[in-house]
């Protein structure tokens, strides 16, 4: 069996990511995501050590002293960062992993495996966005001003990303999604370690 494939989605704050990756986890065999570590506090809804793993400031500086992250961005005040043994051990058990992370992130993730695949979700528009953000009621209208001022920044770097995708409508972005990772699994060099075994036998039987 061949490792694991390394992915990067990256998506401005209401784009609909979140849904779109859990539903892709749900639907895709031997794919995980990778749960990052963050400061910021628990939104009602989220659980630790599923959405996120909620810490400390001092708890997230003693990971970065000890260089126990892989990457890690400050994202609205807070900071966000992806453990190296887990997704290490995904991928070396053959399971695709999933980063859900910003594009400092993918910035730091592509330079380290430059293998790896990144993905980022536009929305259809910046209305649908802010109303996305508006009707998800996690933040204040402060919050949801703020995080639409920065979205032009975070969505300028979308030419960074391998893939592109806009989720307009849910199903046909899943799909699009679910197709990305069918087609990267199919590639000649992971399947020559997938079918080692068969390939063998089909050229050697007569």
């Amino acid at each position: 069996m061949s490792n694991g494939k390394l992915y990067i989605i990256s998506a401005p704050s209401g784009a609909g990511k979140t849904s779109l990756v859990r539903q892709l986890i749900a639907e895709v065999d031997n794919l995980v995501v990778s749960i990052s570590h963050t400061t910021r506090r628990i939104r009602p809804g989220e659980t630790h050590g599923e959405d996120y793993y909620f810490v400390s400031p001092s708890e997230f500086q003693a990971l970065l002293d000890n260089h126990e992250l892989l990457e890690h961005a400050s994202v609205f005040d807070n900071y966000y960062g992806t453990a190296k043994t887990s997704v290490e051990k995904n991928l070396n058990e053959g399971f695709d992993v999933i980063l859900k992370i910003d594009w400092q992130g993918a910035q730091q993730i592509k330079k380290i495996r430059p293998d790896s695949l990144s993905i980022y979700i536009l929305p259809p528009s910046t209305e649908i966005l802010e109303q996305r953000l508006q009707n998800r009621g996690q933040d204040d209208d402060y919050a949801i001003a703020r995080r639409m001022r920065d979205t032009v920044t975070e969505m300028s770097h979308h030419d960074e990303f391998d893939y592109i995708l806009v989720n307009d409508v849910f199903e046909r972005a899943l799909t699009e999604l679910k197709s990305v990772i069918i087609a990267n699994r199919l590639t000649r060099d992971r399947q020559q370690q997938n079918l080692k075994a068969l390939i063998t036998a089909l050229l050697s039987s007569y």
